[in-house]
């Protein structure tokens, strides 16, 4: 991998990025230190739930903002994979949703969206969730152009690249378990709102994608099946946590929902986000970047065999 400078194109995302986290972050800040702006009751803010929710929050959007930073940079190529992948997973998968909901919603009910009759003043709302579709935006554009640079590999293979793959029976049976468990969850959701139904195409579209990675079915580009299983994977995932967090705090804002099948949700998209996780592996392991299929390889050590035979042959 070669260190090269980050295009204009990857800086500019990450600026627009980071530019969108300011006001939010500001926020954050602002209550943590006891601020009730954009409240209309200040003994909200005073809730222990609401206060550990606020710093986790404060603390998601500031690794949010070190990778926009990360993506601009030479350092930021020399990170762990782990390091870069783990947290965009979870980002993108709360931000994908709110990307295509609210616009939506919008559409459909105008500003009005954001007048619940909570505390929390409507402009609180509209400032987040427009920072969260911009932020959103352009911490996705320059993840995928810093991933062109450092794992080229991932946009130049087919679907049905072939490499040598020491864990592909466990990763099917993986597969295939979490798909017997996403559809059901996706289906209980399509019938929601918009959010939900959102969420539910996200879950049951990222489990068939994970299958056919792992089967390796189709001609079609490798990263598009990548891009929806890692949406639809993270999307559970990170919903669910979330859900789950909210529940178990007993948050003041906290929607009522189905903690089963959020937790079933959580779960199933941490085993698809495991098992894509052991398939990036061994395709990078494998060979990949230089886009030359096992059979390629085993036809060359076959004509070595071959050509040394007869050698030994003439001697």
């Amino acid at each position: 991998m070669s260190e090269q400078r980050a295009s204009i194109g990857r800086v500019t995302a990450a600026i627009v990025a980071v530019a969108a986290m300011l006001p939010y972050l500001t926020l954050k800040m602002l209550w943590l230190t006891g601020s009730s702006i954009g409240t209309t009751d200040p003994g909200l803010l005073n809730d222990s739930a609401m206060v550990g929710l606020n710093a986790m929050t404060f603390g998601m959007e500031a690794v949010g903002l070190m990778l926009a930073l990360a993506f601009t940079t030479r350092w930021g190529l020399r990170l762990p994979a782990w390091l870069v992948l783990l947290p965009l997973w979870v980002g993108t998968g709360l931000l994908s949703v709110v990307i295509v909901t609210v616009p939506i919603m919008l559409l459909a009910g105008g500003l009005s969206v954001f007048e619940t009759g909570g505390p929390i003043e409507p402009w609180i709302y509209m400032m987040v969730y427009s920072g969260f579709i911009v932020q959103g935006a352009g911490l996705m554009t320059a993840f995928v152009l810093y991933s062109r640079d450092r794992w080229p590999g991932v946009f130049t293979t087919r679907i049905d690249h072939a490499f040598a793959g020491p864990t592909r029976e466990f990763q099917t049976v993986v597969a295939w378990g979490a798909l017997l468990v996403a559809v059901p969850i996706g289906v209980v959701k399509l019938p929601g709102g918009i959010q939900e139904c959102v969420e539910g195409l996200l879950a049951i579209a990222g489990a068939v994608a994970l299958v056919l990675m792992v089967r390796r079915r189709g001609r079609g580009p490798f990263w598009l099946a990548l891009v929806v299983a890692w949406l639809g994977s993270g999307s559970l995932f990170s919903g669910g946590l979330y859900a789950v967090i909210i529940s178990s705090v007993r948050a003041p804002l906290g929607t009522p929902g189905s903690d089963l099948a959020e937790l079933f949700g959580m779960l199933t998209g941490l085993v698809m986000g495991m098992c894509g996780a052991f398939l990036l592996a061994e395709r990078s392991g494998s060979g990949v970047r230089d886009v030359q299929p096992v059979e390629h390889a085993l036809e060359g050590v076959e004509r070595e065999r071959d050509r040394q035979s007869a050698d030994d042959g003439h001697r």
